[in-house]
């Protein structure tokens, strides 16, 4: 048997990774009301610590209470916020060294909403635990929905300070990595996007104008964290939506990232729109992640149903992306990797209290 490409190292900037398996920031919806992380993030992240990938990403980050996609999101906008954060970390470290990033974020027009289990629904500024949202144009994302506020030049000074803030608090961490929420249509795609994006000064307009804000964002956060660590960008590669943001336009926003020394792609799609109208399928965005990897020279993340082992494997070895992020995949089956590693060929890490669980089959699986 060949040797497994899907267990091969990959270096993210500075950070090198042991295999070619991220797990992906996962909302959780789970925090206390006020950004704090709960005893739900120490069981959640502290099982997939255990997993044998390669890089765990905390899920989506507010660096703003208005950020928030729902009342019970995960923030690091407070002192509060690091101390659960912080508590959170010491138990998963504790027993993993396993690299841990974050990904800090802004909802935008998409913000104010209930949880998926209870529906998803916008909850409206008045209702008690709703707020005004605030967004590049006053454009709501379903045309009943309360609009949001129109951002004037002072609050993108306010958001960019606080972007950095969270900076800080995620480098005080201690933590290995940061990402930026570009995709899903939150506030950065909708900067992006001439769907959501309708301003008349110069951050709406031309392709140049509607990456210049969140081109801002990056640079203020690839500044204000240290510069041995990584910071990459998640986006959406196409609204899959007529005269929306597409691959051409991603594919310039990857190049302009990449000169601005982001460490890696992470390539998705859609979000903005309820027009979207998405051919799912396994591996589907792969083809969109090949297209950005061929104009780029940092490593291409891809990721959507990629749930086979023979499928994760060729997406890295025929040169499609250079690594592949689970997400609900991971979800179902916390021991991917090592299922992956077993029936490659290859090696996965394990905790020394689960070495005695190596299948007879599988002699030389695990690494302590």
């Amino acid at each position: 048997m060949m040797a497994s490409q899907l267990f091969t190292p990959l270096p993210v900037g500075a950070l090198t990774l042991s295999n070619r398996i991220v797990i992906a920031p996962m909302c959780q919806y789970s925090a206390d009301g006020n950004g704090n992380a709960t005893d739900w993030h120490l069981i959640h992240l502290g099982n997939l610590s255990q997993s044998g990938a390669a890089l765990l990403m905390i899920e989506a980050t507010a660096v703003t209470p208005e950020g928030r996609i729902s009342p019970d999101d995960l923030g690091l906008w407070s002192d509060e916020n690091e101390a659960a954060l912080s508590r959170v970390l010491a138990g998963v470290r504790r027993y993993s060294d396993m690299p841990i990033g974050i990904q800090l974020a802004h909802a935008g027009r998409k913000a104010s909403t209930r949880v998926p289990w209870g529906g998803g629904a916008q909850i409206g500024p008045n209702e008690a635990t709703g707020w005004q949202t605030e967004a590049p144009s006053a454009i709501p994302f379903e045309a009943h929905e309360n609009p949001p506020t129109e951002l004037g030049r002072d609050d993108l000074v306010r958001l960019r300070d606080a972007f950095v803030a969270a900076t800080v608090r995620a480098d005080r961490l201690g933590l290995d990595a940061i990402q930026l929420h570009g995709a899903h249509g939150y506030l950065m795609h909708e900067f992006l996007s001439p769907l959501s994006n309708r301003r008349e000064d110069d951050y709406g307009g031309s392709l140049e104008n509607r990456m210049r804000f969140p081109l801002e964002l990056f640079d203020a956060v690839r500044a204000a964290f240290p510069a041995h660590k990584p910071v990459s960008m998640r986006v959406s590669a196409t609204d899959w939506v007529d005269g929306g943001w597409d691959v051409e336009s991603t594919i310039a926003f990857a190049q302009a990232l990449e000169a601005r020394g982001c460490a890696a792609i992470h390539v998705s799609s859609g979000g903005l729109h309820p027009d979207q109208k998405i051919p799912v399928g396994p591996s589907y965005q792969v083809p969109l992640a090949r297209q950005v990897k061929e104009r780029v020279g940092i490593p291409v993340i891809a990721v959507g149903l990629i749930t086979g082992y023979e499928q994760a494997e060729a997406i890295v070895g025929t040169g499609d992306a250079d690594a592949v992020a689970l997400a609900r995949t991971i979800l179902y089956d916390p021991r991917w990797p090592w299922h992956a590693a077993a029936a490659l060929g290859a090696r996965a890490k394990a905790a020394k209290q689960y070495l005695r669980c190596q299948p007879r089959q599988h002699a030389d699986l695990f690494n302590d």
